[in-house]
């Protein structure tokens, strides 16, 4: 049906959709075959469509991949500027910082990327763990 390639810290993941029907689709990753039950995703969450039944890949800390999709985004929310891995988160929700203070590191290409706050303001939410794998434009942290 459909095929895809994905990157994953240096390991290459081949994913053909071999059939889907109402909320199973059946799946090949790099030769091993799934079975996996789609979601419906609720107004309030944007969590992942598919759930495995096997493990899913993890990157190499043993975290699992995840993909946040931007569904709706804040104006005042910091994203991405690169798909990544969060190394370290330096704030926390109720943080007041100053513009240009570091937030966290995202490592990308195999380097460590400060991401810095672009406004004066308070943490209002935090979107990201330590570990979690990111797409680019997936939105960080909001600052108000």
């Amino acid at each position: 049906m459909k095929e895809f390639k994905y990157t994953i810290n240096g390991n290459v993941y081949k994913v053909n959709v071999t059939n889907v029907e109402q909320e199973y689709a059946e799946l090949e990753v790099n030769g091993t075959k799934y079975k996996v039950q789609i979601e419906k995703v609720h107004k309030k969450s944007i969590k992942p469509l598919i759930k495995a039944a096997a493990q899913a890949p993890t990157t190499s800390t043993g975290a699992p991949v995840v993909a946040k999709p931007v569904v709706k985004s804040s104006a005042s929310a910091i994203k991405s500027p690169l798909p990544g891995v969060i190394l370290e988160v330096a704030v926390k929700t109720g943080d007041t910082v100053k513009k240009g203070q570091k937030l966290l590191i995202l490592e990308a290409m195999k380097m460590e990327n400060s991401i810095n706050a672009d406004k004066d303001g308070v943490v209002s939410e935090i979107k990201v763990n330590k570990g979690d794998s990111i797409l680019e434009g997936a939105d960080l942290l909001v600052i108000v």
